[in-house]
């Protein structure tokens, strides 16, 4: 994500920009904090935030941000259209979403109800997800690990042989790797 972040400043000042971090990662808080002229959080359960909200029902005004982020977020939302279309209403016309979720695969794999040992994701997104923000936005720019230097890879590697199905995924230095994808999202 930040790479890409990297990437949309060389057309972008973020200095004049208003940033809405939704489920704001603490590593990242200080360095946007720092790129950006207004800074804001927001999260539904997370106490050290400024606005506590749910995606699905965003009070801000309409065009009150002209950007936000949301990584690893809409996992867990069931509604994530209504989601989506949450944050591009409270988007400016010139602004743009960073809504990264963690890929598995080819083809997504909606849960039946949250899955307790996915850190309660009520879906796999696959690469296909991305295609639900066009039903929303107008442009989706996909960032893959291979967009960037490879000094700086942010590929994940993976070892599925060797762990239970039903928890798909555990990092590690051997096993598969497979590309990270950021989606930037256009109004």
């Amino acid at each position: 994500m930040w790479l890409t972040l990297e990437t949309i400043s060389k057309n972008n000042n973020l200095g004049s920009l208003s940033l809405l971090h939704i489920g704001p990662e603490i590593q990242l808080r200080e360095l946007l904090r720092k790129r950006f002229k207004k800074y804001t959080t927001a999260d539904l359960s997370y106490r050290k935030v400024d606005h506590k909200v749910d995606l699905r029902n965003l009070p801000f005004a309409d065009q009150s941000y002209d950007v936000v982020i949301a990584c690893h977020v809409l996992e867990h939302i069931k509604e994530d259209i209504l989601a989506l279309q949450n944050i591009r209403r409270i988007l400016r016309p010139n602004g743009f979403a960073i809504l990264q979720v963690p890929v598995i695969g080819k083809k997504t794999i909606e849960y039946p109800e949250p899955n307790k040992q996915e850190w309660f994701h009520v879906r796999s997104p696959g690469e296909d997800y991305f295609d639900r923000y066009l039903t929303v936005f107008g442009r989706v720019d996909r960032f893959s690990s291979s967009s960037f230097d490879p000094d700086f890879q942010p590929y994940i590697y993976e070892n599925r042989t060797r762990w239970p199905k039903a928890y798909p995924l555990r990092p590690t230095s051997k096993g598969h790797r497979h590309e990270d994808i950021v989606p930037v999202c256009y109004p």
